[in-house]
């Protein structure tokens, strides 16, 4: 009896399998679509929505993407089902057939006439505190900057070492394949644990530390990740819409990274806006640290040429550079990392509990991760990066 209620207690916390967080959706894209196929007529409309959407494949101008009558029709149709507000998840399995379903079912944002609530992915919150062994750090110089730091408790840890050298070695020199390079951060942010992740990719580097801030910044192999040729901000985004994938991530940014005014309140947590943000890397769109001096981000992309269209680039351009909403989002987690290293090492056991939200308004459902840490002594030895 201990034991089953040590279980059912722990199970819920499992965020890292993909099918149990799948199987804690409330409406999962492939779910519904099985109990749509029990119903002749919901089955009927989907399959006919189908061949509507796929003939929209390519991105067109919204005045020259009219849906036909039928395929309207067919639309309607499934506005009582299942399907209707069914959701994906980034660790789902199958996550490319949920999303191919998410944008047969809703034609009309798979071509650009999107709301900012309607992100084809569910957020599956998990209570499961992070845990990372800072004793590990024992290999390093005591004064060795945050990025090392966090790249060797990723290289002790099994799994995030096996990602990272698998992007490492796709993303590396004269080897580089763009799109190999590309799918292999995708799966490292995708199936890393969130703190490792995070502590890679935003570790809070001095101003002054060059070296630092490089490593932050070479997280995202940019010389591979990121286009040779610099494109058009809009034609970033018209090839990213093309893309189920990409598209989704980007819907998901614009979501959850939203100031809803001019004073800057943000539309969702800053937790969800950094898991967004993360999402898009390895996309067309990855952004990157502009430079190693600042945590200023932005796309690999230009406003030059885009003539009567030069302020929608420029919003879209802005929408990461000058985004109150990430850039204040970065600046918490930073902060939140610098506070791991600046604890009193004389204690043997601390925790650390971290805001999910600085914003008291939207405090609806405070998350609090509390991260607990076994300490040793910092010795003086040598490492590699």
């Amino acid at each position: 009896m201990i034991l089953l209620l040590v279980l059912s207690l722990w199970l819920p916390l499992g965020a890292g399998n993909s099918l149990a967080t799948e199987n804690r959706f409330v409406n999962s894209c492939t779910q519904a679509r099985k109990k749509c196929e029990a119903n002749p007529a919901c089955k009927a409309a989907y399959q006919h929505l189908g061949s509507c959407t796929s003939s929209l494949s390519r991105p067109l101008p919204l005045e020259e993407s009219a849906m036909s009558a039928d395929c309207l029709e067919a639309a309607e149709q499934l506005r009582n089902s299942s399907l209707i507000d069914c959701r994906c998840h980034r660790r789902m399995k199958h996550q490319a057939t949920c999303l191919d379903i998410y944008w047969t079912v809703h034609p009309a944002r798979s071509l650009g006439d999107y709301e900012l609530d309607v992100s084809p992915y569910e957020d599956t919150v998990t209570s499961k505190p992070w845990k990372m062994n800072l004793s590990k750090l024992n290999m390093l110089k005591p004064d060795s900057d945050l990025c090392l730091k966090f790249a060797m408790l990723c290289t002790l840890h099994d799994k995030c070492d096996r990602l990272r050298k698998a992007y490492g070695e796709a993303c590396s020199g004269i080897r580089c394949q763009r799109h190999l390079c590309l799918a292999q951060l995708r799966s490292f942010f995708e199936k890393a644990a969130e703190s490792h992740a995070q502590g890679l990719l935003l570790c809070p580097c001095p101003p002054e530390d060059a070296g630092c801030g490089e490593r932050r910044r070479n997280t995202i192999a940019p010389s591979c990740a990121l286009p040779s040729v610099t494109p058009n901000c809009l034609d970033l985004r018209s090839f990213c819409r093309a893309d189920p994938l990409c598209r989704s991530r980007l819907m998901d940014f614009q979501t959850h990274c939203h100031p809803m005014d001019i004073l800057g309140t943000c539309a969702t947590e800053q937790s969800r806006c950094l898991r967004a943000y993360l999402g898009l890397i390895g996309t067309a769109m990855t952004p990157n640290f502009i430079s190693k001096v600042n945590t200023t981000v932005a796309l690999s992309c230009t406003c030059r040429g885009s003539g009567n269209l030069q302020d929608e680039c420029e919003q879209l351009e802005r929408s990461f550079s000058q985004n109150p909403c990430l850039v204040e989002a970065i600046a918490a987690k930073m902060r939140f990392h610098r506070q791991l290293f600046s604890q009193d090492w004389a204690d043997s056991t601390f925790s650390v509990v971290q805001q999910q939200n600085s914003n008291p308004a939207l405090r609806l459902q405070p998350r609090l991760p509390i991260l607990s840490f076994s300490i040793l002594p910092l010795i003086l030895l040598q490492t590699l990066w």
